[in-house]
């Protein structure tokens, strides 16, 4: 029996990346349908998941994913033509597909939900019918007495064509039913057998059930053919009864004529479908089954994976191995009693776990196309639905980040590409109007800058109208008219992210309800980096996200505040200094002091952080500027300890809401040092 657990995170993985693949490839045919390659491609990764989701018991996905397969199939074999309502359901059932794999993701099972319609609409389009809208119609059925198949109106029209071409040429057809031996246990590869023998010696014009389910044995111990042959009665069994395991078959001339259509729906192909795909949803899972439910359900979602390139997993070995080796040789008696060796030994020890941190460091990373690959196909779908024409252009997808960095990056970028499409793109006509293409163009950009990423999202449309974003501010009191006449555009452009600020005119599905981007600057600002905006009017827009590349491992400065270590993230500070206190002067009742000839903000940490105690300012004070973008402001601090390199630990959900503390470290002494969040002083 399948051990569900061991295998059902191997088959998430795997489905996400050939869903993704699916999503790119179809949005490359959809642009050229003439590519058959293209096609063959998508026809094995549904063949490939086909499978895998056969074996692991995901009905609905095999069962979905057949029928999508039967498609591409006749695309590939120039059965069908991709036209683009073809190409619209192949998308569809590319949705259902990503639902299904969610919800096993999530629940550690399939979501109850009915797909007879995309089924049976997949089903009309397999037969030739070139509608694939919802509305469709049961195509009436006939059924011949004789042989006892289920013949669409359609299929009846393509046999009786072929009769009257084969009539001509002395051909006949002929109604076979062949039952297997009831213990057959290859029924699909005498099946096999059967149709190579047969077609060997005339054509197969018609099988019941189709020779896909034939295939993947969707059958009992019979099936039933149309055979159409020169070969006498006699000859025809001699052929089928050579093959083993078959017990009988039953031979009939095939009369068209004598057809007649049926008004009972009970014989319907498409009702037994749906029969059969209900059947499937009200199955009651099996003791195993609930077992297996259960531990899913405690481990409430599957496990995080990364794909590790062999070379960077060899080179972690091998300072393992040294590592090993540098602790044998601590052990030794001799080393512990000669302080040379001793220092030795430890220097080496410590140029190890430097490379060892490097190594892991590596290991962790992934390439952000693991997140852009999915939004080529939202950038597509979104065009549709606001009748604009847009092109995404990605760059840099081989840059990499932290994986935990990858997994919470993703609803952000989504919520800038949507608002740059909605707000950003114009329509066509208020494009042409201004003299520019009528494609709209959209960036995606993401390069490394020293120990950060960044990202760009980017678009050529009208740009932000920082004077009605102003006035909203003001009309909403998040600023008043004073403050609103000191700010450059840039920064008045970055009032739109404060909670439920909208520019929109009108709600829509997409936006205009202040949700978004807020959310984007809390998200970002949680993984330790930040966002800028630039804007120009009617030049378009550019949001710059920067990042850490670990969220693990960091290098900070530990300083002393208040008689307590803090430590501050290195990749924030620009430089440390001293000032004159006698030069500190009171801007709207902050203070501030000019350093090389700009105004520069000051934070007293300990007053910040509610120290117990705080200590008068002397003379001079020791000053740690920190950077957000292109904003400073100087951290007043005690004492300087120096650069160290600390691991992160999470305050864990119970001090969530402390908002200047980002966490925690354990330092040499066994003592615990907070982590200042810089970017929550700004």
């Amino acid at each position: 029996m399948l051990d569900f657990e061991q295998y059902v995170d191997i088959f998430i993985d795997e489905s996400k990346e050939h869903l993704q693949s699916l999503n790119q490839c179809l949005l490359n045919f959809e642009e050229n349908r003439e590519n058959l390659e293209t096609v063959n491609e998508i026809f094995r990764i549904a063949h490939t998941l086909k499978g895998m989701s056969a074996t692991m018991g995901f009905e609905v996905i095999a069962s979905l994913t057949h029928k999508m397969e039967n498609i591409l199939d006749g695309i590939r074999g120039q059965k069908l033509y991709a036209e683009q309502e073809i190409v619209d359901i192949l998308f569809e059932g590319l949705d259902i597909l990503e639902e299904q794999i969610k919800a096993i993701e999530s629940e550690g099972k399939e979501k109850s939900i009915d797909i007879s319609d995309i089924i049976k609409r997949l089903e009309i389009i397999e037969k030739g019918g070139v509608s694939a809208k919802k509305e469709s119609q049961s195509e009436p059925l006939t059924i011949d007495n004789t042989a006892g198949i289920s013949i669409s109106s359609e299929d009846l029209e393509t046999i009786k064509s072929v009769a009257g071409e084969m009539s001509e040429k002395g051909f006949k057809i002929h109604s076979l039913k062949i039952e297997l031996e009831p213990n057959c246990m290859l029924k699909a590869a005498r099946a096999f057998l059967v149709f190579k023998s047969l077609e060997e010696n005339g054509e197969i014009v018609y099988s019941d059930p189709s020779s896909d389910d034939i295939e993947d044995e969707k059958f009992e111990s019979s099936f039933t053919l149309l055979f159409s042959s020169t070969l006498p009665q006699e000859d025809i069994e001699k052929l089928i009864m050579d093959v083993s395991e078959v017990k009988s078959v039953v031979i009939a001339e095939y009369d068209i004529n004598t057809s007649k259509v049926s008004q009972e729906i009970n014989v319907s192909n498409e009702q037994e479908i749906i029969n059969e795909v209900n059947n499937i949803e009200k199955n009651e899972t099996s003791p195993e089954e609930n077992e297996g439910k259960e531990k899913t359900e405690k481990k409430n979602k599957a496990a995080k994976t990364v794909r590790v390139d062999i070379d960077r997993l060899d080179n972690l070995m091998n300072l393992v191995s040294e590592l090993i080796i540098v602790k044998t040789r601590l052990e030794d008696d001799e080393i512990s009693s000669d302080e040379q060796s001793m220092g030795e030994a430890v220097e080496y020890l410590e140029r190890i776990t430097t490379s060892l941190h490097d190594a892991v460091t590596k290991v962790r990373m992934v390439p952000v196309e693991r997140v852009f690959n999915r939004f080529p196909r939202m950038i597509r779908d979104l065009s549709k639905d606001l009748n604009k024409e847009i092109e995404l252009h990605m760059s840099g997808e081989e840059t990499e980040v932290d994986r935990t960095v990858i997994d919470e990056i993703g609803d952000p970028l989504i919520h800038l590409l949507r608002n740059s499409i909605d707000h950003g793109i114009e329509t066509p006509e208020k494009r042409l109007e201004k003299g520019k293409s009528e494609k709209g163009r959209v960036n995606l950009i993401a390069y490394p800058d020293g120990n950060t990423v960044v990202i760009e999202v980017s678009d050529d449309g009208a740009g932000i109208n920082v004077e009605k974003v102003k006035q909203i501010a003001i009309s909403r009191e998040i600023i008043t008219s004073e403050q609103a006449k000191e700010l450059d555009i840039n920064r008045a452009a970055e009032l739109i992210f404060e909670p439920g600020f909208s520019t929109a005119d009108k709600i829509s599905d997409i936006s205009g309800r202040g949700v978004g981007l807020d959310v984007v600057k809390t998200k970002i600002e949680a993984l330790g980096g930040n966002v800028e905006i630039e804007t120009e009017t009617d030049k378009g827009s550019k949001f710059i996200i920067r990042l850490p590349l670990t969220l693990a491992i960091i290098q900070a400065l530990l300083v002393i505040v208040g008689g307590e270590k803090y430590a501050i993230p290195l990749n924030n500070i620009k430089e440390i200094t001293s000032i004159d206190t006698k030069g500190i002067r009171l801007v709207e009742k902050k203070e501030v002091v000019l350093y090389r000839g700009n105004t520069l903000p000051l934070v007293r940490l300990s007053e910040e952080l509610m120290c117990a105690e705080v200590k008068e300012l002397e003379d001079e004070a020791t000053v740690v500027i920190v950077k957000k973008g292109e904003r400073e402001i100087g951290l007043i601090v005690d004492n300087l300890i120096g650069q160290q390199e600390i691991v992160i630990k999470s305050l864990g959900k119970y001090l969530s809401f402390i908002n200047q503390i980002a966490g925690a470290t354990i330092l040499g002494n066994g003592g615990v040092a907070l982590i200042i969040d810089t970017n929550s002083l700004f």
